[in-house]
């Protein structure tokens, strides 16, 4: 691997966080073409429907791209799905060599690589592969799960609340960690809460002023794009007038999904579709809607993120389940005595019982501490799924 490769691939990794939040259930992809030492040209996935990165580089660098190397971040497809394979493109633009950060994990546009090589073309893999898998873990981590990623985010205090006793959450942490609590609301396809967080703090869960911190390939930020807005809602007590349906920006209608136990009361429903949600009756696991089945709605739904903003009660049951698969906590300097805790249902009786977290990111925000981890036990199970529209 040269210093050269390294370079190019790097600006392929920028050019790939231009469409972040934009491009589920397809991944993040960007790709720049070299010719004798200069870039002439550049492109990235800007969402799914539109043509893939390499397209659009090979457009802007036109004859230029005959001979030339390719720098793109995931292999290139060999398959017809929206848009036509994007080996036959490179083969028709003459390129010479063709270097790739990540094989793609999905079997159905695999195959890339050994095409071109077939049609003489100088292909190498692995350049800053760890850097594009961390860039696509909600994408791998969906055709190896066969469901949506979760992340967990939660702000607390150094005692372990996040609220007073009163109800009172506004705010935990400075505007600096919540901005970049935004980015990852920019960042997922769905954010999630429970309905007491609904009543408790009426949020409107749009995207404000992000932070891009923590995708470190981001130079320059994407358009903005509020996630779908889920609850989880047994007895479907969501208030119409809730902010969370308040249309976007430009007039556009809030994207809501409902969650709701088999014995809602019919009227409520009702009342919320009439709102503009669209309400999903789910099966009952302990006495809620099943976490497991509305991941799976979700998943064919084409979501493949789901940031999980919920209070303590839907927080535990989604840590008991299994089922966070990464977590960012926001720890303030506060003491706040009584009040409502980071989780609810867990309890281990003694310290050895306790869930281990591994840390990924420790980083002071101001006087508050960043972390990011996984939770022991909760790794990933790899599995091969075949999902998305590349």
């Amino acid at each position: 691997m040269s210093h050269l490769d390294e370079r190019y691939m790097r600006r392929a990794l920028q050019l790939a966080e231009r469409a972040r939040g934009h491009t589920h259930p397809n991944p993040l992809v960007g790709a720049v073409v070299v010719k004798d030492g200069r870039i002439v040209g550049e492109g990235y996935h800007p969402r799914a429907g539109l043509p893939h990165a390499e397209v659009f580089a090979l457009r802007q660098a036109g004859e230029a791209a005959r001979g030339a190397t390719v720098y793109v971040t995931l292999e290139p497809c060999n398959h017809h799905g929206r848009t036509p394979p994007c080996t036959t493109a490179l083969l028709e633009a003459g390129v010479a060599r063709v270097v790739v950060a990540a094989r793609d994990p999905n079997p159905k546009a695999q195959g890339g690589l050994e095409r071109l090589a077939q049609a003489g073309v100088a292909v190498q893999w692995g350049v800053l592969e760890a850097e594009a898998r961390a860039q696509n873990e909600v994408f791998f981590h969906g055709l190896e799960q066969n469901r949506p990623f979760v992340l967990w985010k939660a702000a607390t205090t150094l005692d372990g609340r996040v609220a007073t006793r009163t109800g009172h959450a506004q705010w935990v942490t400075g505007p600096q960690s919540r901005r970049i609590a935004h980015a990852y609301r920019q960042s997922l396809a769905a954010i999630a809460v429970g309905v007491g967080t609904v009543l408790a703090d009426d949020p409107a869960l749009t995207v404000r002023d992000p932070e891009f911190r923590p995708y470190p390939w981001m130079l320059e930020p994407p358009p903005l794009r509020d996630p779908l807005k889920v609850v989880f809602d047994t007895q479907a007590r969501t208030p119409p007038q809730a902010r969370l349906f308040a249309p976007g920006p430009r007039g556009e209608p809030a994207r809501v999904v409902v969650f709701v136990g088999a014995a809602a009361p019919l009227e409520r429903t009702r009342a919320l579709e009439a709102a503009g949600a669209r309400v999903v009756p789910l099966p009952d696991e302990e006495g809620r809607p099943s976490l497991r089945a509305a991941l799976e709605w979700l998943w064919n739904e084409g979501i493949d993120g789901l940031l999980l903003e919920g209070g303590p009660t839907l927080a535990g049951a989604f840590v008991r389940a299994g089922l966070v698969d990464k977590l960012a906590l926001f720890l303030a300097p506060k003491l706040v005595g009584e009040g409502r805790p980071l989780l609810a249902g867990l309890g281990a009786a003694r310290m050895d019982e306790a869930l281990g977290v591994t840390l990924t990111r420790r980083e002071w925000v101001g006087e508050e501490l960043w972390l990011e981890g996984r939770i022991a036990g909760q790794a990933p199970r790899r599995r091969t799924y075949v999902h998305g529209n590349r």
